[in-house]
């Protein structure tokens, strides 16, 4: 259920809605002419790397920051038309990448199921999206969880938690809570689940663990984070440094979903949180992001905990850029790191306790 689905949700008429698709259009087109006047062949990589690396960061970016400028309920009503887009674009693409989606409502919470095809799987990922704590939904992850969970051999539970600015903080946490614990009580394993998500949904990854490990003390396989937004601060130099390089809007919102809390709190903010006992922990990002040092500095901060840490940082790389360039070598480094990370984590288990417990689809 996309956010503009839900009851008391606002959405603006249709013809307010359509005058802001016109006017996403023309972004667009004023995007790809902006782009020859960006030195496009540029980079780190080859010619037709930096092309796709320019044009990526122009478009994305000059979405972000049309959408972010509109009223919420026309936000909102664009947000409908991608995911209704999604809805019939998609399905062909996850068949594709080798995977299956199944909806299904879990204790509340609707999301999505992507599950690799005619392969058991050997691992469960629990997967909050991005979207800067105000914008997306499971439709627009298909291509990147599909992918995912092909090469993890894992089931990926895509949860539609709330968004800001109608649902803030604590919401989207309480959400995540619910799908967590409604996971482990229908049989998974806590040794063959992980938690994941990008951007803003990396940053509610780490209050989830946060919350469990302050209430339950459970350890879970591994945690998965791609560009996580670990430092609601914002006030690391790389915010400002790598503005022009990155996809992300120069004023980074967190207002609307902190709704008055403390940036800084260890709960919102993962480089402040005591990692002792965190769960084995995977990040990648780019040198070109804004949260770059932020992400440096939590991947030093979880190693000085003791936490086994992977940090891939990949040069002229701009944020979540597996999810926007699958295809670029950098994101297939990513996607093969990943992997053998989850292998490793699913074969200590194994190791441990050979049978698996899946989730059943559609149960109660």
């Amino acid at each position: 259920m996309v956010m503009a689905q839900r009851p008391g949700v606002a959405r603006s008429s249709w013809p307010i809605a359509t005058t802001d698709l016109i006017g996403l259009a023309g972004q667009m087109v004023t995007a790809m002419v902006r782009v020859p006047f960006r030195s496009p062949f540029a980079g780190e990589g080859s010619l037709p790397h930096n092309l796709g690396v320019a044009v990526t960061r122009e478009t994305i970016r000059s979405f972000m920051g049309y959408a972010s400028s509109l009223p919420i309920d026309e936000f909102r009503s664009i947000e409908l038309v991608l995911d209704d887009l999604c809805r019939w674009a998609m399905p062909p693409v996850v068949r594709s990448l080798g995977a299956d989606a199944e909806p299904e409502t879990i204790a509340g919470v609707p999301g999505i199921w992507y599950r690799p095809k005619d392969v058991p799987p050997r691992g469960t990922i629990l997967y909050l999206h991005g979207g800067g704590y105000i914008g997306t939904s499971p439709r627009m992850y298909a291509a990147f969880t599909a992918g995912l969970a092909r090469r993890t051999r894992c089931e990926i539970f895509v949860a539609d938690y709330r968004l800001a600015p109608e649902f803030p903080f604590p919401a989207g946490l309480e959400d995540a809570v619910l799908v967590f614990e409604a996971l482990l009580r229908r049989g998974v394993d806590p040794a063959r689940l992980f938690i994941a998500g990008d951007s803003g949904g990396g940053g509610l990854a780490s209050t989830l663990l946060y919350v469990d490990e302050k209430v339950s003390h459970r350890q879970i396989a591994g945690v998965l984070l791609f560009s996580p937004e670990v430092d609601l601060r914002l006030d690391q130099p790389s915010v400002s440094e790598n503005a022009g390089k990155d996809i992300l809007p120069w004023n980074i919102p967190t207002a609307a979903y902190l709704h008055g809390r403390d940036p800084g709190a260890a709960y919102v903010s993962a480089v402040d949180q005591d990692m002792a006992g965190w769960p084995p922990t995977f990040v990648a990002y780019g040198s070109d992001e804004m949260f770059r040092d932020s992400i440096r500095q939590f991947v030093e901060h979880a190693r000085t905990a003791g936490v086994e840490t992977v940090g891939l940082e990949e040069p002229g790389m701009f944020h979540v850029f597996p999810i926007l360039m699958p295809w670029a070598e950098a994101s297939r480094r990513v996607f093969q790191a990943v992997a053998t990370f989850v292998d490793q984590r699913l074969s200590d288990a194994e190791a441990v306790a050979p049978e698996m417990v899946s989730v059943p689809p559609r149960s109660a």
